[in-house]
């Protein structure tokens, strides 16, 4: 089990998020990386909303830094540690949009992308965009089909219902030759979404009893990643025991990878706290 950072400052979800986040800027979460990245930690992740409406932002909050802006910037200032789209919405984007941009930004990572991908839930902003919102899910299905058969590929080819293109230069593209796909999602047609077409399953809002049942209705393939949230924010210097019981209940219920938000007071605070997850990761096999 390898242990990710769900990092901070990108979102400021009401409740989840505190207040040196808000000025800590891009130098403050580059520090950060830098730490993570030295320290061994599998990822860092940037999730995707372009824009929340007004009431909705009260719940989900309204900060969103862009994932490819983002991850590019850290991707100069690190050199191990994975950069993880936590998610992009599949609907929002062709899929050779996405071979391009993001492939671009593997090329500059030196090969660390990971996609994490999601159908997406927010028809306002859909409707914003003007992308489908009621055949999102098949759409999906095909767009993560679309970005296997592209990502890779400087002359890609697809050929399908919503999407459908040969004879295309995509260059540059992923210097991976499989970019790994993780897929979002709370349902058991999104893990099998994620065992057919990906190569992990970011769930979010079960219970481990939920886990387990879902898991246990679907064959994974060798290699899948289950990417299982640590849920509230980990205080591995102030309370040790309770961080080293979290890591173990998440491998214990499947997890290959965790990703963890850390409770924190500043910058060097946080890297503090990365510091000490790491020597508890350790001791947990993580």
């Amino acid at each position: 089990m390898r242990i990710g950072i769900a990092s901070p400052v990108v979102t400021a979800v009401p409740g989840a998020h505190s207040p040196w986040e808000t000025t800590a800027g891009i130098e403050g979460l580059a520090r950060i990386a830098e730490e993570a990245d030295r320290l061994g930690f599998h990822h860092l992740t940037c999730s995707e909303h372009v824009a929340v409406p007004e009431e909705i932002a009260e719940q989900r909050g309204a900060t969103y830094w862009d994932p490819l802006a983002t991850l590019g910037y850290l991707a100069a200032r690190t050199r191990r540690i994975r950069l993880a789209t936590q998610v992009l919405v599949l609907g929002y984007h062709h899929p050779l949009e996405i071979a391009k941009r993001y492939g671009t930004l593997d090329q500059v990572s030196n090969g660390r992308l990971v996609l994490g991908l999601g159908v997406g839930s927010l028809q306002e902003e859909f409707d914003l965009l003007g992308a489908e919102f009621t055949d999102r899910g098949a759409r999906a299905d095909e767009a993560i089909s679309a970005l296997r058969a592209s990502l890779s590929r400087r002359v890609p080819e697809f050929h399908g219902t919503h999407y459908d293109y040969a004879g295309f230069v995509v260059e540059p593209h992923a210097s991976q030759e499989r970019v790994p796909l993780w897929i979002g999602g709370r349902t058991l047609r999104s893990l099998r979404r994620a065992a057919t077409y990906g190569d992990g399953w970011v769930p979010f809002g079960l219970s481990r009893d939920q886990l387990a049942e879902l898991l246990g209705k679907v064959e994974l393939p060798d290699g899948f990643n289950v990417v299982l949230s640590a849920g509230r924010p980990l205080d591995p210097i102030g309370d040790p025991g309770s961080t080293e019981r979290v890591l173990a209940a998440l491998r214990n219920a499947g997890a290959t990878i965790v990703g963890a938000a850390l409770a924190a007071g500043s910058v060097d605070h946080y890297r503090e706290q990365l510091a000490a997850l790491a020597v508890i990761g350790d001791k947990v096999g993580a």
